[in-house]
């Protein structure tokens, strides 16, 4: 198949090139030293497609939780004065006990999402104030950066960036394969082969249909849908606030209106505007096929989290109305 008219039939056509060492290969510097005409000025057609609400992804309660959680507490009176003290509770403790023994024993599958992260970028690396706004996708504590003598291996170094900032890199000719790689091999669809096209798997909305101008993509359109495709692999809930994402532009040389995306493939990535944030769902994550997003060893965690908030809410709510039936 010839890169210059690339088949791009239903939009289900993405070009991975397996070099030495990319991550994904046209997300990194080696997309900038491609031939020509390989590589196209990404332009979007200006095409209006209306917003369909998916009640589904709407109530996915981790999705939405925010990037903090409220958890439960105990007041009691203090040993010395009389002055209210404040304590978490048995459940909430156990919950924080667990999370850190997962932190623990998952710390290699933690650093290399991080790894990962790093070596999509343009030059793999990254500053610490951009890794820092990530952690929490990432499912890594939020002081990971501030010991890196035990939190990073051999393969991160740090390095001095311009304007005094400090960034994080990661050396590696380790040849690492994308999710999408990674489950058409498993389903027998990809070799491996230089070239190789692999297909993207579509999830559509009920009600939604795709119009034809939106079908037709050119290949710097599909790497920067692929390369959204992976980072959204990569976090916990495999979902994150668009405006977070459109912070990474410069990073990873994403075009100015990267955030059209996700409004131009929507049998892809769902859109929810619910609690008044925009936040990008990969519908891929959620589909039928349990294998084909791994789980986030934070995700449970996270679930009983917000399992114990929604209690929290409950006993609130009876001691306010001071009635214990309240639900």
């Amino acid at each position: 198949m010839s890169l210059t008219q690339p088949n791009s039939r239903v939009l289900k056509r993405l070009f991975f090139f397996t070099f030495e060492n990319p991550f994904l290969s046209l997300t990194n510097h080696r997309y900038q030293n491609l031939p020509q005409q390989y590589k196209k000025t990404c332009n979007y057609v200006d095409v209006y497609m209306k917003w369909k609400k998916d009640s589904y992804y709407e109530w996915i309660e981790h999705i939405h939780k925010g990037l903090q959680f409220d958890v439960k507490i105990k007041e009691f009176v203090g040993p010395k004065y009389n002055l209210p003290w404040f304590r978490l509770t048995e459940e909430a403790a156990a919950i924080d006990r667990e999370e850190k023994k997962v932190l623990e024993e998952h710390k290699e599958d933690l650093r290399e999402r991080l790894k990962k992260f790093i070596l999509m970028s343009m030059e793999n690396v990254l500053p610490f104030k951009i890794i820092k706004g990530m952690l929490w996708y990432l499912g890594l504590p939020e002081d990971f950066l501030q010991y890196p003598d035990k939190n990073f291996d051999s393969y991160f170094k740090v390095v001095e960036l311009e304007d005094g900032l400090k960034g994080l890199g990661v050396e590696s000719r380790e040849k690492l394969l994308s999710v999408l790689q990674k489950n058409a091999m498993r389903k027998g669809l990809y070799s491996g082969e230089p070239m190789e096209t692999i297909d993207f798997p579509f999830f559509p909305s009920k009600g939604l249909r795709l119009r034809r101008k939106i079908q037709d993509c050119d290949i710097a359109q599909k790497r920067v849908v692929g390369l959204l495709h992976e980072l959204l692999s990569l976090f916990v809930e495999h979902s994150a606030e668009r405006k977070k994402l459109l912070c990474l532009k410069k990073y990873f040389e994403l075009p100015q209106k990267v955030h059209k995306a996700f409004e131009r493939h929507p049998h892809m990535f769902y859109l929810s505007f619910r609690n008044k944030t925009c936040t990008a769902i990969l519908k891929e994550a959620y589909g039928d096929d349990e294998l084909a997003m791994e789980r986030h060893p934070m995700a449970m965690i996270r679930k009983k989290y917000i399992k114990l908030m929604k209690e929290s809410e409950v006993i609130l709510k009876r001691r306010r109305t001071n009635n214990p039936f309240v639900q």
